[in-house]
């Protein structure tokens, strides 16, 4: 585990907007050093970057977010770090360019937080959430299409795969096709215009999520190129970290997750043992190895006490000597919507 600094601004869980999930797991993979440079890739409310810091007094922090709300309220603690802090709006995608910009390279550690944030959440005028009737606007960066100019003009065969591929909507289908009929009377504008209009297609589970839950999700992440963002971030730590240097990524739904273990998995795969029957395999050599076995999950106290934690898993690696290696192609491709295919005629 990390010490913290015997003295000097500590930023604490109560002064936060929202608890971090899994801190004390998160500290413990990074293991941050006296005198080491990391990047936290998902500000936030800067309760990752608060950790980081007090765990020994002469760190430095570069940390992202695409979010200009979130790095105007980074202000104090930037203030109050004395230097060590600096905050820089960019996507987590931009990590490398972003270290390199700051002189940040090689770094001793890079820690990203994937998904939306608590703040977002709970700011109507956001969109993010059914819980509260907004704009259907979901953009992290308040920049670009928002999710209600890509349900108002998007084919239904792309939004139907949006719905499949992003929220695992079993009747994506019959939701796009919902969307289309509703559109041509006047655009859906509002979280609370979709939500129903997707609870009259979704059969509501006993005790389960609402049922635009998937729905909100998929369209969430299509906005932000979120799973985009994941893989362009995982091959930008490989280039930055020094070797020993740690990746630590927490998600929190089934594609995050599935992206990050292919890529520590390919990245710290050794080829297997040759015989007379079947020759050594040649494979490039491990940049990374694993820190964890398997996903680090909440314990249960954690989960009582954040309900925000109940889907989040940890996975770490640790940076080798080996050069990075080119972008996985089968990555590239788990973050990317399939071509809408032509229905087949019965």
């Amino acid at each position: 585990m990390t010490r913290r600094a015997e003295a000097g601004p500590e930023l604490q869980e109560s002064d936060a907007r929202h608890v971090p999930v899994l801190l004390a797991e998160v500290l413990e993979a990074l293991a941050p050093q006296p005198g080491g440079l990391y990047l936290d890739g998902t500000f936030g409310a800067g309760g990752y970057a608060a950790a980081i810091l007090n765990a020994a007094p002469d760190i430095r922090l570069l940390a992202l977010d695409r979010d200009p709300t979130a790095i105007a309220g980074g202000a104090d603690l930037v203030a109050a770090m004395g230097g060590r802090l600096t905050l820089a709006q960019a996507c987590f995608g931009e990590l490398a360019e972003e270290a390199a910009r700051f002189r940040m390279i090689p770094l001793d550690g890079v820690v990203l937080d994937i998904g939306v944030s608590s703040m977002q959440i709970d700011e109507a005028e956001r969109g993010f959430s059914f819980r509260f009737d907004g704009p259907l606007d979901m953009r992290m960066g308040r920049e670009g299409q928002s999710a209600a100019d890509l349900v108002n003009t998007a084919e239904e065969g792309v939004l139907a795969n949006i719905f499949y591929h992003y929220g695992e909507e079993r009747r994506s289908r019959a939701v796009a096709r919902a969307i289309i009929e509703a559109r041509r009377k006047g655009r859906i504008e509002t979280t609370k215009q979709l939500a129903e209009l997707v609870a009259g297609i979704v059969w509501a589970e006993p005790g389960g999520a609402h049922p635009a839950t998937r729905v909100f999700q998929a369209l969430r992440i299509a906005v932000n190129d979120e799973l985009g963002e994941l893989v362009r971030a995982l091959h930008a730590a490989e280039a930055v970290l020094r070797p020993g240097g740690r990746l630590v990524v927490v998600t929190f739904h089934s594609l995050e997750d599935r992206i990050v273990k292919q890529f520590m998995t390919a990245r710290s795969g050794r080829a297997p043992a040759g015989s007379r029957h079947a020759p050594a395999v040649a494979m490039d050599e491990p940049t990374f190895k694993l820190v964890t076995r398997g996903p680090v999950t909440p314990s249960e106290a954690e989960m009582r006490q954040n309900s925000r934690a109940r889907s989040a898993k940890l996975r770490a690696a640790e940076r080798t000597q080996a050069p990075a290696r080119a972008a996985e192609p089968g990555l590239i491709a788990l973050a990317e919507v399939p071509d809408p295919q032509p229905r087949r005629r019965p």
